[in-house]
């Protein structure tokens, strides 16, 4: 796994979900890691827009030709805006992780919620062990 794999403006969650803060809005998928393990998405179930999630809780599920995955917010909020092309495209989750494959943008009640979480060179420390 090499750094352009975890790109470092990301934090990341054991669970292999990344968040991109912007302003007190966060980006929110599943990093290139968790892609490789689930195999060829077929489908992915979103959250309906003004759902209030808690970190750690589960925001939605994966289904990929090999298995049925949860995915959890890796921080608190609001869901302000489901990428909903993945409904018709779940392909875009493989080829573009980091950028057109992201699932939810939430508005975020605490960004202290994020120290919680890993740095990019904290995860790539985890997925070496």
């Amino acid at each position: 796994m090499t750094m352009a794999d975890c790109p470092n403006d990301l934090r990341y969650t054991d669970d292999h979900e990344y968040v991109r803060l912007d302003g007190d809005i966060a980006t929110i998928g599943i990093t290139e890691y968790a892609v490789n393990q689930l195999g060829d998405i077929v489908f992915v179930e979103l959250p309906r827009v003004g759902t209030e999630v808690s970190q750690g809780k589960e925001l939605g599920t994966i289904e990929s030709v090999k298995a049925v995955a949860e995915f959890y917010a890796p921080i608190g909020g609001t869901v302000m805006e489901c990428n909903t092309t993945l409904e018709e495209s779940p392909e875009l989750i493989s080829d573009d992780p980091y950028g057109e494959g992201w699932f939810v943008k939430i508005r975020v009640n605490n960004s202290i919620e994020l120290e919680k979480i890993l740095s990019a060179e904290e995860y790539q420390n985890y997925l070496r062990e």
